[in-house]
This record gives structure tokens, C-alpha cells and sequence, in this order.
């Protein structure tokens, strides 16, 4: 998954960087619905994530009051799940964040082309109309 977001983060950044995307609304669109769909991700890691770190902080009260090697070993195994879990769950947080950030310069590219656009049409010679 992180190397998929890797490669769709970089693919929009280019987007942004290009001044010449004529289909910048379905760019938009798109980008909109990736962002719907790393979010769910960043959900369900957020509640594995939250689900061992529960189960590790109950096995660790328990080997305090009942010292056995078989909790001691399950108490190490979740510690060992829950750090890459908690790892991973922060990459997809600030990514999904930046993918925000991305959507605001998309948002301003599409301002700035409606705005050079108007500018362009006006400097051909189409009149304006104003009204009275």
C-alpha cells in the first residue's frame, strides 16, 4: 500500500508541476476519490493499530501481577506487531495530509486557468459585456 500511495503521490505532484493539464476536473475528481479511499485505509490501520495496542497494554498488566515466560513472549510479540502498525499508521496519516495539500493546489491551478483564461479571451478582442 505505502509503495502504491508512494507512486499516486508522485504522479499528482508531477500533475501539479505540468501547466499544461486540460482535464484538470477530472484530475480532481479522481484525486478526490483516492483521497476517500486512503482515508478508509488510514481508518482500519488506525483501529488494527488501536486493537494492539489494547491487547499489549492488557498482556503487560497481566505479566506484572502473574509473571509467566508465555505471557512475557505475548507481551513481546504485540510490542513487536505495534511498532511497525504505529509506523505505518503515521505514514498514512501525514500522506492523506499532504494528499489535502495537493487538493488545494489543484483547486488553485483550476482558479488560475478559469481566471488566464478570461484574460486571454478579453486580449483576443471578445467584447465584455457589462450591464446596466
Amino acid at each position: 500500500m505505502s509503495n502504491y500511495m508512494k507512486e499516486y503521490i508522485n504522479e499528482i505532484d508531477k500533475i501539479i508541476d505540468n501547466k499544461n493539464n486540460d482535464n484538470i476536473d477530472e484530475i480532481i475528481d479522481n484525486h478526490l476519490i483516492k483521497i476517500k479511499f486512503f482515508q478508509h485505509e488510514r481508518v482500519v490501520h488506525f483501529l488494527v493499530t488501536m486493537l494492539f495496542a489494547l491487547m499489549f497494554l492488557i498482556t503487560f498488566l497481566y505479566s506484572l501481577n502473574n509473571i509467566s515466560i508465555g505471557i512475557i513472549i505475548l507481551d513481546i510479540m504485540f510490542l513487536v506487531l505495534l511498532i511497525p502498525y504505529i509506523y505505518h499508521y503515521y505514514y498514512l496519516e501525514n500522506s492523506v495530509q499532504y494528499m489535502y495539500k495537493q487538493y488545494d493546489k489543484l483547486i488553485e491551478r483550476k482558479k488560475w486557468r478559469y481566471y488566464n483564461s478570461k484574460i486571454i479571451r478579453n486580449k483576443i478582442g471578445q467584447k465584455t459585456y457589462k450591464y446596466k
